[in-house]
C-alpha cells in the first residue's frame, strides 16, 4: 500500500469522515487483546514493533539486536508475519530457495543475517523457534499481537514523520492509540533527527546509516524504492553528495513488472545514470532483472550504546540463567 497523504498533514475533511471507522477498528484490537490468552515461551521473547502503518526502521533494529545477541554466542532466530509471502509457515526462511513471492522481502532480508522464520500465526511461530532451539526471539512486528507474551517491548518512531495526524487508521497511520501503545512499550527506540516527544518510556536514539555509500557521492543515479517512505532513501543518496538525476516512487511491498524495471533502464540509459535501489526492493527483483541494478545498504547506529545494553541486561541474565540450569 501507499501511505495516503493526508495521513502526515493537518486532519481534513478525509480524515474526519473516516475517524469514526478507525474507532471501530480500535475498539476491536482492544476487545482482541483483552481476551486473548498470550503464549509464554520458554526463552526471552524480544518485540520490536511500531504505532503506525509503514515504515520506521523496525526491521533493521531487529536486526542490530539479533547480531548484539549473536556476539554473546545466543542462538537467536527472528519471527515475522511474512508480509507479501504465500507462505502461512511456520517455516524457516531458505534464502537459497524461497523468494519473496513465498516468504516476503523483510524475510528475506532478515534471513541473509540471521535465522528467520515466517508465520502469520506468531504463537505457532514462537514454539516452532524454541523447538528449533532458539535461546532468544526477536518478533520483527507484532507490538498489537496479543497472542505472544513479550518480555520486552520496543516501539520503533521515525523521528521526522512522528505519529503523523494522530488519527487512527483509515484516518490516520496509527495502529492503535498512542496513549495505549506506549503504556505497553518497555522503551521508544527514535529513529532519526527530531525532536523526541514528550512520553513516557525511555527513549533510545538511533541513526539509519548507509553502508558503503562513498561510492555514490558525485554519481549520477536514477534512485528508485517500493519501500514505507522512499522519500527517506532519496534523502540518503542527495546526503551523500549523489547527482540524482530521478526518483521513482512505488508502493511499499510492490512486486516489480518486467515492464517497469524496463522503463526504469530506459530512463537510466537516457541520462547515462546508474540504477540505484535499496536492498528490500532488491530482493523483490527477479534474479535476471538483478544485473547492473546497484544496492545502499543501511544499518542502525545507536547514539547510546550504554542505555540500549543496560535495557538488554535482563535478557542476557535470563538466558545466562537458564543455561546454567539445564547444564546442571
Amino acid at each position: 500500500m501507499r501511505a495516503p497523504d493526508f495521513w502526515y498533514a493537518e486532519p481534513g475533511i478525509a480524515a474526519g469522515l473516516l475517524t469514526p471507522v478507525g474507532a471501530a477498528i480500535d475498539a476491536a484490537g482492544r476487545l482482541r487483546r483483552a481476551v486473548a490468552r498470550p503464549y509464554r515461551a520458554p526463552v526471552p521473547v524480544i518485540c520490536v514493533g511500531n504505532l503506525v502503518a509503514g515504515g520506521s526502521g523496525k526491521t533493521p533494529v531487529a536486526l542490530s539486536l539479533a547480531a548484539m545477541l549473536t556476539a554473546h554466542e545466543i542462538a537467536v532466530a527472528i519471527v515475522m508475519r511474512g508480509y507479501g509471502g504465500k507462505l502461512a509457515g511456520p517455516v524457516r526462511v531458505d534464502p537459497e530457495h524461497h523468494d519473496a513471492e513465498t516468504v516476503g522481502d523483510e524475510a528475506l532480508l532478515a534471513a541473509a543475517e540471521t535465522a528467520c522464520w515466517v508465520a502469520r500465526d506468531r504463537a505457532a511461530g514462537v514454539r516452532a523457534v524454541v523447538a528449533d532451539g532458539a535461546e532468544a526471539i526477536i518478533l520483527d512486528d507484532g507490538f498489537q499481537n496479543p497472542h505472544v507474551a513479550k518480555d520486552l517491548s520496543l516501539v520503533v518512531v521515525d523521528a521526522a514523520a512522528g505519529f503523523g495526524n494522530c488519527r487512527l487508521i483509515p484516518a490516520g497511520p496509527l495502529r492503535e492509540r498512542v496513549t495505549a501503545g506506549l503504556a505497553r512499550a518497555d522503551a521508544v527506540v527514535l529513529v532519526g533527527d527530531g525532536t523526541a516527544p514528550a512520553i513516557d518510556p525511555p527513549i533510545l536514539r538511533a541513526s539509519l546509516e548507509p553502508v558503503g555509500g562513498d561510492r555514490f557521492a558525485g554519481a549520477k543515479v536514477l534512485a528508485f524504492a517500493g519501500i514505507g517512505r522512499p522519500e527517506k532513501f532519496f534523502a540518503s543518496l542527495r546526503a551523500l553528495s549523489a547527482d540524482i538525476a530521478g526518483e521513482r516512487s512505488f508502493p511499499d511491498h510492490h512486486p516489480y513488472r518486467a515492464a517497469e524495471l524496463a522503463a526504469l533502464r530506459r530512463d537510466a540509459d537516457a541520462t547515462r545514470a546508474r540504477l540505484v535501489t535499496t536492498r528490500k526492493d532488491w530482493v523483490r527483483l527477479p534474479p535476471a532483472e538483478r544485473a547492473g541494478i546497484e544496492v545502499l545498504d543501511i544499518a542502525v547506529r545507536w547514539h547510546d550504546t550504554t542505555a540500549r545494553d543496560a535495557l538488554l541486561t535482563p535478557v542476557l541474565a535470563w538466558i545466562s540463567e537458564r543455561g546454567r540450569a539445564l547444564r546442571a
